[in-house]
């Protein structure tokens, strides 16, 4: 994975006008940003993906459809875009996402490595079949669509829940009920 810069930011969310390598910004545990784009279809599934095998966090577990850090000086929006683009093959246009809202995550993936992301999150309606995705192979090595009680119950399941990335219970409670707020 290539390394890249990132934007800096406060333990509020804000711009520090700093600008590390991410690499620097996880060693060290400074706060940054990213995008999450969870992508659903009208029936009531999810598109997930799998992080590829050598992956510095979280290889070869399940994890949202899309996800991303924000490049130094790029908006979110345009950030959200080029992530779909480049993970799965998609073009889709900003009207075609619905941000949810900003979550505060702080991780220890490793003993030296400090994920503090502050997550855009998106969500956007999944209109063509996973068969017509092309997948970064350096960053998934698998997708697939899952029902979302399936999903809920995966990872309410201890046994389960060991297959994907560890995201708090809340962020999923939150990502969930606003895709089924959705579909009804």
């Amino acid at each position: 994975m290539a390394d890249e810069l990132i934007d800096i930011l406060d333990r509020n969310g804000k711009q520090t006008g700093e600008v590390r390598l991410k690499s620097e910004a996880h060693r060290l545990g400074m706060y940054h940003a990213s995008v999450h784009i969870w992508f659903y279809t009208i029936n009531g599934k999810v598109l997930l993906q799998k992080r590829a095998k050598d992956k510095d966090t979280f290889p070869d577990l399940w994890d949202i459809s899309v996800a991303g850090h924000i490049g130094t000086g790029e908006t979110i929006e345009n950030s959200a875009l080029r992530e779909i683009d480049e993970e799965i093959g998609l073009s889709i246009n900003e009207k075609q996402l619905d941000f949810i809202g900003t979550y505060l995550s702080e991780k220890q993936p490793s003993p030296n490595m400090f994920d503090n992301e502050f997550h855009y999150i998106f969500l956007s309606e999944l209109k063509v079949s996973i068969e017509e995705l092309t997948l970064q192979k350096e960053e998934v090595s698998e997708i697939k669509l899952m029902p979302i009680i399936l999903l809920t119950n995966h990872i309410q399941d201890i046994n389960m829940h060991k297959n994907y990335v560890p995201h708090d219970p809340q962020y999923y409670d939150f990502i969930l009920k606003e895709i089924t707020n959705r579909l009804i």
